[in-house]
């Protein structure tokens, strides 16, 4: 007698299969089946136990969970570019800053929000962690793509009126209700650092994130003067002086931290506060190596973001993979520090912990969604294969992206986006780039 058959949304049939699950399983001749959005099953080929209107062929891919962009600034994509090699205050102060303060519109926030997210998506990301402004905007944007996101409102004191302190954390609050049946897209809030935001203005940001369970997404310690001023300006270093503010008993998550001490790491350790590390965009500003060995060494989980593309200037996590490994190699003097593996999880489920998402993605395990990226091995370069870690980090980059699903949904298929035109994105990127380029010559 048959066994009965199971109908499901879909099927990603064959590959080798990545679970970074407790238990680094590989899989391979195995099914992944999806239902409503959510793995419900991981199981043989030779098992025909469901069956699925669509089915996608992985027969030839590495089949991976969804990377996790964890620090960007996703609207500035059209300011790729713009400003380059030149240090960080030079950069932000004389070229971005004035850049945002002429153009930043909520209509160029979305366009720029479309066209970021389809460059994420074909880069294998199913989800960013974004500080900006007009968030609403980028949040119709990613729906629109069908791609998944936390949103940021910055915080820089300096933008803010008078009583603008009352006024933190309401946007937020009120977009988080706007968009409460939206599964993709939730909000948090992003004081921009300790140098644009005073004590008070972080200590109102802490007391919102306290009271209604709001992540608090910052940078912090990315270059060695701000962690100096901190120290001149408040007499504590920049994590003990979070922590005396009490932000860090929020769930707060720092990006950079590339100059932070031992003792800083040992607070952060206790209070549970992630570092996203941007090695890209650190080693191209000069703002320095993130010190990963000894996050380590304290227990600090560390996860991964590209930052913006004005900075890095790509929103590739596969070559930030393969160059932040390399990179710590080297200043480590230990080939083994940051084995490929360990690099692929803090893409993925360092990610999902650091955002407090670890029990529904991060991972290709049932019951968790069906965030999932096929990288195809049929070419070149990609062949012969004997470690698919080793392969996903050292040997593969964007154009490997073949597929992509999130939720459920394919929004990438053989290479093209399913939900948007991509041909009307570059077209509008252009027009935006004789706009800004003309009033930058002014």
């Amino acid at each position: 007698m048959s066994s009965k058959i199971s109908t499901v949304d879909l099927i990603i049939s064959g590959g080798t299969i990545l679970c970074i699950d407790p238990e680094m399983r590989v899989l391979k001749n195995h099914n992944i089946a999806i239902q409503n959005g959510i793995i419900r099953d991981i199981y043989p080929t030779t098992s025909a136990i469901y069956e699925a209107a669509e089915t996608i062929d992985a027969q030839d891919c590495i089949v991976i969970p969804g990377l996790i962009n964890a620090h960007t600034h996703v609207p500035m994509t059209y300011f790729r570019g713009l400003a380059d090699d030149l240090p960080l205050d030079t950069w932000l102060r004389n070229h971005i800053w004035p850049a945002e303060a002429r153009h930043v519109s909520p209509r160029l926030v979305y366009d720029a929000s479309l066209h970021g997210a389809a460059e994420m998506i074909k880069n294998g990301i199913v989800l960013l962690n974004d500080m900006y402004f007009f968030c609403e905007q980028t949040a119709q944007a990613l729906t629109t793509i069908g791609m998944r996101g936390i949103l940021g409102e910055a915080v820089i004191q300096a933008m803010m009126s008078a009583d603008g302190i009352h006024n933190i954390g309401k946007q937020a609050l009120q977009l988080r209700t706007q968009f409460a049946d939206n599964p993709l897209i939730d909000f948090a809030l992003s004081p921009h650092s300790i140098y644009t935001c005073d004590r008070s203005v972080l200590e109102k940001c802490t007391d919102i994130a306290l009271s209604h369970d709001m992540m608090i997404h910052m940078h912090l310690c990315e270059t060695k003067s701000e962690s100096e001023n901190c120290l001149k300006e408040h007499g504590i270093k920049p994590v003990f002086y979070l922590d005396q503010i009490g932000l860090l008993k929020a769930h707060a998550v720092m990006a950079h931290g590339v100059w932070i001490d031992e003792d800083e790491m040992e607070l952060l350790a206790h209070h549970g506060n992630s570092i996203i590390t941007c090695t890209d965009s650190n080693l191209k500003l000069v703002s320095g190596i993130a010190p990963l060995q000894q996050y380590a060494a304290h227990g600090v989980n560390v996860c991964m973001g590209t930052d913006g593309v004005a900075s890095n200037n790509n929103l590739d996590m596969l070559s930030e993979m393969d160059i932040t490994a390399k990179i710590h190699k080297i200043t480590t003097g230990d080939p083994s520090f940051l084995p490929a593996s360990d690099v692929l999880r803090m893409a993925t489920i360092n990610g999902a912990k650091a955002l407090g998402l670890e029990a529904s993605m991060g991972s290709l395990e049932i019951g968790k969604n069906a965030d999932v990226v096929l990288l195809s091995l049929d070419a070149l370069e990609t062949q012969p294969l004997y470690n698919p870690y080793s392969h996903v980090v050292y040997a593969m980059n964007s154009n490997c992206v073949r597929d992509v699903v999130i939720a459920g949904e394919i929004v990438l298929q053989n290479r093209v986006l399913t939900k948007v035109d991509e041909a009307e994105i570059i077209a509008t990127a252009k027009t935006y780039q004789k706009q800004i380029a003309s009033e930058q010559e002014k």
